[in-house]
């Protein structure tokens, strides 16, 4: 299967999974994935969110939520940063459809990421598709999220816009995974050894804001760092 045709696996599980959960999205994993909607109107859909709980007051009156716009004044383009300063390595890992996201759940060290003098330790990564960020009020076809946390359990995510294009080597190789999973609603599996190196790239110029997590509690202070070339698999 070519990456093309993997990126409509993706696009198409995700549209399996929103029959479930309709057009529900998450940054990380939390215990009310039943407890909220993406609907828009919906008694329990983003509008509400801030008063559905007290604790999840931040999603109604937070002035850090995300996604956003990348064109947004919050946001820098920053070209100083390199290459990032990861140590990222192959760890055991296991792939879950948690029924709104298909998401690769590292369970050993995969590693980490410096920003800011802090490192942050990778602990999954997930796909969103259409892409959650627009830029200039444009969405891609695919979003992945590296999901981090500090020691302090501060959070910080580095994504990755897709679109249909050039071959990607690591959708190739988590392709026999996704189609294992994709229609296998809160079903896990182990899949032995993934290396996130071969995510991100080598891309050296990259949006950073400072945001939230995109399902309640809304947490702010996430270190959004988004690489700003559209990768385009083919």
């Amino acid at each position: 299967m070519g990456s093309t045709r993997l990126l409509v696996l993706l696009a198409a599980a995700s549209l399996l999974l929103a029959t479930a959960v309709p057009a529900a999205r998450a940054q990380e994993e939390t215990d009310h994935e039943e407890e909220f909607t993406y609907i828009s109107g919906d008694e329990k859909g983003p509008e509400h969110w801030g008063k559905l709980k007290p604790e999840w007051a931040q999603c109604g009156a937070g002035e850090m939520q995300s996604p956003i716009d990348l064109s947004h004044e919050r946001v820098k383009l920053v070209r100083d940063l390199g290459y990032l300063d990861d140590s990222y390595r192959a760890a055991e890992a296991s792939i879950v459809n948690r029924g709104h996201d298909i998401m690769v759940r590292f369970d050993g060290d995969a590693g980490s990421v410096v920003i800011n003098g802090t490192a942050y330790y990778l602990r999954q990564l997930h796909w969103h598709s259409p892409t959650e960020h627009s830029v200039d009020g444009r969405r891609y076809d695919m979003e992945l999220h590296m999901v981090h946390e500090s020691a302090e359990k501060k959070a910080a995510v580095i994504g990755l816009l897709y679109e249909v294009g050039r071959p990607d080597r690591f959708l190739q190789k988590m392709e026999p995974y996704l189609k294992m999973i994709a229609d296998k609603e809160d079903r896990e599996e182990k899949v032995g050894m993934i290396d996130p190196r071969g995510a991100r790239g080598r891309a050296s110029v990259y949006y950073r804001y400072m945001g939230s997590l995109t399902t309640p509690p809304c947490t702010q202070g996430v270190v959004w760092t988004i690489v700003k070339r559209v990768v385009i698999p083919c």
